[in-house]
């Protein structure tokens, strides 16, 4: 019993060891993955070569496929491009394996010692998530010699030996086995390591080894498949196609299985070079096969999983895919982008101020403040698809860009709460009581909104692109929309006594409403103080010393 516990034992860290690996790389390089991938889609054989290089770094065809499907569903990239990529992706994975089939137990201490050491001193810096790799590459060897100690003494007891001659060969029974096993464990790697460490031991026989790492390749993409079942039908092309290659390859592989076991034979290796070399030869051989023929077969699923008529109503988020969380950097993005999303609902909500004014149009009043309900929603939905992303599967940069988006949000928020505030005392102090504001009134509530359009929109392209630049001149706005705030409420008291009749029956309204327009205003300018602060922009206090130090010593002590 004892030794089975041992066994067990060593499989889960062997899976674990692998997804320490994924998500590792992952913080490390997912941002600059990303970029590879993005600029790799020139030809077919590029793709996969793209695909080949990032799959080996993240140990996961998974990961490459969630990363690529993505932008497959924005339109970014061809869905054959994409399948090209994943051809290269199974090749990557393949040949990850045979590196770590060789004898590296010298290695482990090695890694794991460096490992912990970068990762406990530097554990918040890219060189702490290289060390997260080294831990997980130790783990693997390590978890492969324990499974060989706890291996050899179940193979040298008679009844493990009766019950091995016992068990069936039928190739179709060990691919369903080998694929249950590979979407149980997320890790194709990890069960094509396993099966030529048992098929070493001698605890599974060659050709039902063959029939695992089969059904390893059909799990894995029906995995894929499966985390993305959810998704939109222009993502779902990129698994589903890549399931078909799988599928037609292993079916074209099952009639040839006993000649297989043939040929692995006569390359005179052992058991468990013979396992990931037929596990490589098979991915590269479907690569080589295949590759033509993403042309026919992406133009088939364009054609079968149509993009659906985009939504003209707001009202629910569009891009928050939850298949993208396995992919820290890519779930950023579609965060990113709802937020915009938002931003959008709120300016539509911003722009509609001026005509209820002006018209006097209770219908349109009701209409926009009913919108301030999607964008608490949407506020809502952003905030809870924040708070799935683990921190810890950030980086730096990644982590700054999760905070930068939740104060957008809550900005965009209280925005909507503010224009609702405004739209109904619009309608409970102007509209119902049928009164009017001067002209001078109205053009100055006119200029304000202009500006505040604009500022707004400025502040989306801050948010989006983080330029400096540009959030210095969001700030430089805030002074100068105060200022103009300041002016026409010195404007409007000289209206009033002037005895401006208009002025003086919309005075408390145009006095809140120019002051709701500034606290607009100031919401939309925050946008710029995490850009500015993460570039070191920012002051620690905004107090002038020089002009406070001209002031007198009483006067400072009242201040």
């Amino acid at each position: 019993m004892i030794h089975l516990l041992n066994l067990l034992a060593a499989i889960a860290l062997l899976v674990w060891s692998t997804h320490l690996v994924r998500t590792g790389m992952l913080r490390a390089f997912g941002e600059n993955l990303r970029g590879i991938l993005a600029k790799s889609f020139s030809n077919r054989w590029s793709s996969l070569l793209a695909g080949l290089g990032v799959t080996s770094l993240v140990q996961s065809s998974n990961a490459t496929c969630l990363i690529v499907s993505s932008f497959v569903g924005k339109n970014l990239v061809a869905t054959n491009m994409a399948l090209a990529v994943m051809l290269g992706a199974d090749i990557g994975t393949a040949l990850m394996a045979v590196v770590l089939s060789f004898d590296l137990s010298w290695v482990s201490p090695l890694l794991i010692f460096v490992g912990v050491v970068l990762f406990t001193t530097r554990q918040d810096s890219s060189m702490g998530r290289i060390g997260r790799v080294l831990i997980g590459l130790g783990l693997i060897t390590l978890a492969l010699q324990l499974i060989v100690d706890a291996t050899r003494p179940l193979t040298e007891s008679p009844a493990v030996r009766s019950l091995l001659v016992a068990l069936p060969t039928d190739v179709m029974l060990n691919i369903v086995v080998g694929a249950v096993l590979t979407v149980l464990s997320y890790s194709s790697l990890a069960i094509v390591l396993l099966t030529a460490t048992l098929a070493a031991s001698g605890l599974v026989t060659i050709p039902v080894a063959v029939g695992l790492v089969l059904g390893s390749n059909l799990g894995t993409g029906v995995l894929a498949l499966l985390a993305m079942s959810g998704s939109s039908p222009q993502v779902r092309r990129v698994p589903l196609g890549n399931l078909i290659f799988k599928g037609i390859a292993i079916a074209a592989a099952i009639p040839l299985a006993s000649q297989v076991n043939v040929w692995m034979q006569l390359t005179g290796g052992n058991a468990h070079e013979q396992v990931v070399w037929f596990h490589l030869a098979f991915n590269v051989v479907k690569g080589l096969v295949f590759i033509s023929l993403t042309g026919i077969v992406g133009r088939a699923l364009d054609r079968l999983l149509r993009e659906p008529p985009r939504r003209i109503d707001a009202d629910r988020p569009r891009h928050l895919d939850p298949s993208a969380l396995q992919t820290p950097s890519l779930a950023i993005s579609c965060a990113a982008r709802e937020a915009l999303h938002q931003a959008d609902v709120v300016e539509t909500m911003m722009r509609g101020i001026l005509p209820v004014i002006r018209h006097n149009d209770l219908e349109l009043a009701g209409q926009l403040r009913k919108m301030d309900d999607t964008v608490d929603e949407l506020y809502s939905a952003i905030k809870f698809y924040l708070t799935q992303i683990s921190r810890e599967a950030l980086s730096e940069r990644e982590s700054r860009r999760w905070t930068d988006i939740l104060s957008f949000t809550i900005n965009m928020e209280q925005i909507g709460d503010v224009i609702e505030r405004v739209l109904q005392d619009v309608e409970d102090k102007k509209i119902r009581k049928s009164r009017s504001f001067s002209e001078a009134g109205l053009a100055e509530i006119s200029h304000l909104h202009e500006r505040l359009l604009a500022n707004l929109r400025l502040g989306m392209s801050v948010f989006l692109d983080g330029h400096v630049r540009d959030a210095k001149k969001l700030l430089e706005e805030k002074a100068r929309f105060r200022d103009l705030e300041r002016e026409y409420a010195a404007s409007h008291i000289a209206r009033l006594q002037d005895n401006t009749a208009q002025s003086i029956e919309t005075s408390s309204l145009h006095l809140d409403l120019i002051s709701d327009l500034k606290r607009i205003n100031s919401h939309i300018c925050s946008i710029a103080y995490p850009i500015l602060d993460s570039a070191g922009a920012l002051s620690q206090t905004r107090i002038r010393h020089s002009k406070l130090a001209e002031l007198p010593e009483d006067s400072r002590q009242q201040r």
